[in-house]
């Protein structure tokens, strides 16, 4: 059950990098902000940035499943957002959010499974 919600965390990640990437520049166009294009992509990695370290940090101290579940929340909440923005503006803005939520997808998740499995078997992991 453990690698099953581990791997629905890291897929959530995976998609978003490769999907996004792939439409962004028929929503750019969509929204009519080919010029703001690249901020859609650099919001996103910036704030996924920050958040890792400060969402590792905090799953150190108080517990990686909770953090784990703040990530996913809020990840979900702003990729609906996204779904519905109506400038280029706002989908800057949800694609921050998005970022600041699944900043720890992916790390908390390899924690995760560091903490689960001993260090001979990870590399099956």
């Amino acid at each position: 059950m453990i690698f099953s919600g581990l791997l629905l965390a890291m897929i959530l990640a995976a998609l978003d990098q490769s999907i996004v990437n792939t439409v962004l520049p028929r929503m750019a166009s969509d929204l009519g902000g080919l010029a703001h294009f690249s901020w859609v992509v650099t919001a996103f990695t910036l704030s996924w940035a920050i958040a890792t370290q400060i969402r590792c940090k905090l799953g150190d101290m108080f517990g990686r499943r909770t953090f784990l579940m703040i990530c996913i929340l809020p990840f979900v909440a702003a990729s609906a957002l996204c779904g519905v923005a109506r400038s280029m503006g706002q989908l800057i803005a949800f694609r921050f959010l998005r970022g600041m939520g699944g900043g720890g997808l992916m790390t908390l998740s390899r924690t995760v499974i560091a903490d689960v499995v001993t260090p001979s078997e990870r590399m099956r992991y």
